[in-house]
């Protein structure tokens, strides 16, 4: 396989990066730091999540996925050195931070929690319940029992040194827990001040409409990528009808579509989810590399790299569509933002999906399906 642009493009994005950013880098790592106005683009290309009392505004419209940071993607990084990325990535007009109980467990959230603590007020936080943890390991099964949901939150807010969760997702829909009963109980926290938002997370139409009726839902985060394109056909007529912003997790397929995985990859299978998903066998990375060849034959006529492209298609199926592309680097994150430079025209727009629609996706996302 050919590689893709993406290196060239870190030595040169790291460069031209701390260009842009080096005033709000030198205090990164002040103690108090005071709101600062957003850089070009953050603003403006701003996406709302949500509606009415019930939303959210994104600046860039992408958010910063930090379960990496920490947990799931084979190599844990120094836990100094991405408390940094995240508190520069603030510097760079980031505004909604993504972690949730699950992701260490605890230890993401203990980190993001450290590093926002300069500016909390200033950034939307969001977290998760719902699966079972004991003994700081997870089970694989759920728990969203309206006690546990109390306890879980309770306990995120200590981790995460702040008094309320700005949004707040069910990680997964628990069969065993009525969705009425966990949107009541996150009602209730929102009542106390404990968390502002409510989110679901690969909760299929019916339970988003249960949800929906006893408290506005304000976003749901479900998998969506070039090569996971389903919730366009069954979540997204309902989130547009009931006024409810969708949030893409994995927007780069687990680091697929930036052409960094091949077929000489390999991974921590201790801390990596990806050895045990279909679409990361040996043969559907192969199979599924056509995708790359078109992302990047599109973006090298326009100076973007393959993780551009994927992102930038993702932003244009709909205006309130805000991924959250996680990543450990610097460059990769001003990359990532510098996707929302790009607007496709409606024929490169129709060209790009016609392209993608016509090669078959080797392997399924996930061994079970997950949205409930």
């Amino acid at each position: 396989m050919r590689g893709t642009n993406r290196r060239d493009f870190m030595r040169s994005g790291a460069m031209l990066g701390a260009a842009v950013v080096s005033t709000g880098l030198a205090s990164s790592e002040a103690s108090a730091r005071p709101k600062i106005a957003q850089p070009n683009g953050a603003g403006s290309k701003a996406r709302t999540l949500g509606s009415g009392k019930n939303a959210i505004k994104v600046s860039y419209g992408l958010g910063l996925g930090c379960m990496g940071m920490s947990w799931n993607r084979s190599f844990v990084p120094d836990r100094n050195k991405m408390i940094v990325l995240i508190r520069k990535g603030y510097d760079m007009g980031v505004n909604l931070f993504d972690t949730a109980e699950a992701y260490g467990p605890f230890v993401n959230e203990e980190t993001v929690g450290e590093a926002i603590a300069p500016f909390r007020k200033n950034v939307t936080l969001c977290s998760k319940f719902g699966f079972d943890i004991q003994n700081g390991k997870m089970t694989g099964g759920f728990n969203s029992q309206p006690k546990h949901i109390r306890e879980v939150v309770n306990q995120s807010l200590g981790r995460l040194k702040t008094d309320h969760i700005d949004l707040l997702y069910q990680h997964r829909v628990d069969p065993n827990v009525p969705m009425e009963d966990v949107a009541g109980t996150v009602k209730d926290l929102i009542a106390e001040g404990k968390v502002r938002f409510f989110g679901l997370s690969e909760a299929g139409p019916e339970s988003i409409r249960k949800a929906h009726a006893v408290h506005p839902v304000t976003a749901l985060q479900t998998e969506f990528s070039l090569m996971s394109r389903d919730p366009l056909q069954d979540v997204f007529p309902v989130c547009e009808e009931l006024g409810i912003g969708f949030v893409p997790y994995s927007p780069l397929s687990r680091a697929y579509l930036t052409g960094y995985i091949n077929e000489r990859t390999t991974y921590v299978a201790a801390n990596d989810n990806r050895p045990t998903l279909p679409r990361y066998r040996l043969g559907s990375v192969i199979a599924n590399w056509k995708i790359i060849d078109v992302l990047v034959k599109f973006g090298n006529q326009r100076g973007l790299t393959a993780a551009q492209v994927a992102l930038a298609w993702l932003s244009a199926q709909k205006p309130w569509v805000v991924p959250i592309p996680g990543t450990t680097k610097l460059a990769h994150l001003q990359e990532n933002l510098w996707s929302s430079d790009f607007e496709f025209t409606p024929d490169e727009l129709a060209s790009v999906t016609a392209e993608i629609k016509a090669i078959p996706i080797a392997g399924d996302r996930y061994p079970t399906p997950q949205t409930r």
